[in-house]
């Protein structure tokens, strides 16, 4: 099993790529809550509380993510999680696109959102396919 996972991945195992994604959430899960506001700035949404608190609430989102990975790196619904947690953040962007006056840092957050999805996706659907579990179309059985 071992073997097919690292053939699967290139060498690098599944388990291991979720784990790094954990530490990835931590770390940006710990930049959201601790300066929101300035987050806030760089998107050209300064002065606007609700995306202070949107900020604020996704970072609690990504350290209990984070969390989670590192927790179980190898349980698929936990990266499901990240990639929930990809689609409200892309969702939040997309709104915050109308009232931003930097629209080239919404964009450049949505393509950095885009590729963390592929990310959480892929490793996600390796994850059912090693454990057949959550969503396992086309698992081995």
């Amino acid at each position: 099993m071992a073997d097919e996972n690292r053939k699967e991945t290139g060498g690098v195992t599944t388990k291991r790529i979720a784990l790094g994604l954990g530490y990835f959430s931590i770390a940006l899960g710990l930049l959201e809550v601790a300066a929101p506001g300035r987050l806030a700035r760089w998107l050209g949404l300064e002065g606007s509380r609700a995306a202070r608190n949107t900020l604020f609430a996704f970072g609690l989102r990504e350290l209990a993510a984070g969390g989670m990975l590192l927790r179980g790196p190898a349980v698929s619904t936990n990266m499901w999680n990240r990639v929930i947690g990809d689609a409200m953040d892309a969702g939040a962007l997309g709104l915050a696109l109308r009232g931003s006056n930097r629209k080239g840092a919404i964009a450049g957050a949505l393509a950095f959102v885009g590729g963390a999805m592929a990310a959480d996706l892929l490793t996600a659907r390796a994850l059912d396919r090693r454990t057949a579990r959550t969503w396992p179309i086309g698992a081995d059985r």
